[in-house]
């Protein structure tokens, strides 16, 4: 069975035409363009088509530098409620800088 991706996202997955989006091969950056920059109905329909934990654990172990300080925040420690949980901002933050030395 195939799921399409509502048209109504392409604005906050605009690097990429939805209608050639795959939810599995895709899951990474849908989940990440949706977190750091969909609206909560957005969100809503990210939390209807993949299990929260599967959401949880590629925000954990697939950083995407796209989020501004204060939408991190919001996403790790109230959308998926990681706010015990430590996560190194430079991986995810916009304009800080990552070097690891």
């Amino acid at each position: 069975m195939k799921f399409d991706i509502p048209s109504n996202l392409q604005s906050v997955l605009w690097s990429s035409d939805v209608r050639k989006l795959n939810l599995q091969t895709d899951k990474n950056y849908i989940i990440h363009q949706i977190l750091s920059n969909g609206r909560l109905e957005d969100i809503k329909w990210l939390f209807g088509t993949y299990p929260k934990d599967l959401i949880a654990k590629t925000f954990i172990s697939k950083p995407y530098k796209d989020y501004a300080p204060a939408r991190f925040n919001f996403v790790k420690n109230f959308i998926l409620g990681l706010n015990k949980t430590k996560i190194d901002e430079r991986f995810y933050v916009e304009n800080t800088p990552r070097n690891i030395r």
